[in-house]
């Protein structure tokens, strides 16, 4: 990847990716606010940086006892006081999300994270502190620049991608079982959180899985579509043979019933082993960079095709959740293809870096800690009076991350 800075960012969500520049990547916790100590430290044998959050004076803050460590496997160590409006940590170099841990409430027992760093510039981001941007430096060797053409680079691209989608899918199920026990359990307020937390997942990789047809069916068969029977939304007309399935028709009885009845929990179980199918199958897929480049665009077009119009969450309002999922996706995406890219066509690189940049400082604003997903609920209220501003800033990056395609199919 080269000598490229790095992100860390706190979101609402889980996400992690491998890369070769980046070694043994496994999880990344830091949050920052500008600490007096920049001198590097180490505890059994290892570099460490404790992370402190807590509220000074009404304000939520995250405080690093160094802001410079030597290159290798750094130790995180997470304090979490009294600031209930920070609680997630994610890692990106290069708009490519290679760390990130969640659900750091405040009182709980510190959490350390391991991982191992080049040299470089990295930046750790807090929505919510004070001061939500600092610097973390790391002195050392930074990793060699991608070598060979450009299209061996592409393709390594395609397989860290690969990896991200096994990863995401891996949550999801994750997420739809504890979705599942909290249906089970009969617990509404718990099962809605769980539902928002899950959706993320399916919205990063969206377009990548929809469409699979399980083996036996005929494509069209919506008995046999995975797509239709994980997310088929209200705004489709539903096949009579099939019912309603999946994500939306479970969020219909949270949150239009306000029960969960037997219905749901049928299909609560039932969405767990659709979910198991979609896992086993992402497990042998590989990709194309051509694939990867409309993935990302087509992410992005739904965006303005379902997010913006408030048509994907009719009845919980969490369409912003689903708009940032959509937007990370891809991101990974696109950040897997950049090292190449970048040697196709540089201005087009910082283009894209620069609108995505654009969607996720509008994004942040919209951050509600204590809402459902992290984010406000997209009311028809909100939706009147800013579709505009976020249809802005997204038809710019979907029109450059459309043309990615054609650029990288032809690549030497």
């Amino acid at each position: 990847m080269g000598n490229h800075t790095a992100l860390v960012k706190c979101r609402s969500h889980e996400f992690w990716l491998t890369t070769a520049a980046l070694v043994a990547v496994c999880g990344l916790t830091a949050c920052g606010h500008s600490a007096s100590n920049s001198t590097p430290a180490t505890t059994g044998g290892s570099n460490a940086v404790k992370v402190t959050m807590a509220n000074d004076a009404g304000k939520d803050g995250c405080a690093l006892d160094t802001t410079n460590v030597p290159a290798g496997p750094v130790t995180f160590t997470v304090a979490n006081t009294n600031a209930p409006g920070i609680s997630e940590v994610e890692l990106l170099r290069d708009q490519r999300i290679i760390g990130e841990k969640e659900n750091l409430a405040p009182g709980l027992d510190p959490v350390s994270f391991t991982v191992t760093l080049d040299g470089g510039s990295y930046q750790v981001y807090c929505p919510g502190a004070a001061v939500e941007y600092q610097n973390l430096t790391v002195s050392g060797n930074a990793p060699a620049a991608p070598t060979g053409t450009v299209a061996s680079i592409l393709t390594q691209g395609t397989k860290d991608y690969a990896a991200y989608i096994v990863n995401q899918i891996g949550q999801l199920g994750a997420g739809v079982r504890a979705l599942d026990a909290a249906v089970q359990a009969g617990n509404v307020d718990a099962a809605k959180a769980a539902y928002a937390k899950a959706r993320l997942f399916w919205e990063r990789s969206e377009s990548t899985v929809e469409g699979f047809v399980l083996p036996g069916f005929a494509v069209g068969d919506n008995a046999g579509s995975l797509d239709y029977l994980i997310d088929m939304r209200a705004s489709t007309p539903v096949d009579a043979k099939v019912g309603w399935k999946g994500f939306h028709a479970i969020e219909r009885d949270l949150w239009q019933g306000g029960a969960i009845t037997p219905g749901t929990k049928a299909l609560s179980t039932e969405l767990v082993g659709n979910v198991g199918k979609l896992s086993a199958t992402v497990a042998t897929l590989q990709y194309k960079p051509e694939d990867l480049a409309n993935g990302a665009s087509d992410l992005i077009e739904e965006v303005q095709n379902t997010k913006i119009t408030g048509e994907e969450e009719a009845f919980s309002h969490i369409d912003l959740v689903d708009f940032s999922g959509n937007v990370e996706g891809a991101q990974q995406a696109y950040a897997s293809l950049r090292p190449g890219l970048a040697k196709i066509d540089g201005s087009l690189v910082n283009q894209i870096d620069q609108q995505f940049q654009s969607v996720l400082n509008v994004l942040d604003g919209y951050r509600d800690p204590s809402a459902p997903g992290g984010y406000r609920l997209y009311t028809p209220a909100l939706q009147a009076s800013d579709a505009p501003k976020l249809t802005a800033v997204i038809q710019p990056l979907h029109q450059s991350l459309s043309t990615v395609a054609q650029k990288v199919v032809t690549a030497p």
